[in-house]
């Protein structure tokens, strides 16, 4: 019997989108369903998410972006916070990464999410 691989969490963090929940749960579960509204924009290096988790309305779970960090998911914790969302991104991996590596898949994580995302809100 296989073991699964131990994940550390290697970021997190957590900001308010403007939608509530159920809007930004179609966003993160369907990421390409919107044709007016596009905002999964792929870099160089990084691959098509696939959803592993949906859980309506507040958990998502991507596989990962990146083709050289195949072990990697993305956690998307969302709640209602007023008439928005609070959306957590938790970046949880098998292997290890210099702090310099860390610190570009946060940064990436952030401008997709939060600012990406958020522009395709209108915000």
């Amino acid at each position: 019997m296989s073991e699964e691989p131990l994940m550390d969490e290697v970021a997190r963090r957590t900001k308010r989108l403007p939608p509530p929940p159920h809007v930004v749960f179609e966003s993160l579960s369907q990421p390409r369903r919107s044709a007016v509204r596009p905002w999964l924009d792929l870099r160089d290096g990084e691959v098509e998410p696939r959803v592993l988790v949906a859980e309506a309305p507040g958990r998502v779970v991507w596989s990962t972006l990146w083709a050289d960090r195949a072990g990697d998911e993305i956690h998307l914790e969302l709640a209602a916070h007023e008439s928005e969302t609070a959306l957590t991104v938790v970046l949880r991996s098998p292997q290890a990464a210099s702090e310099e590596t860390t610190k570009a898949l946060r940064h990436r994580l952030s401008q997709l999410f939060f600012g990406e995302l958020r522009e395709s809100y209108g915000a």
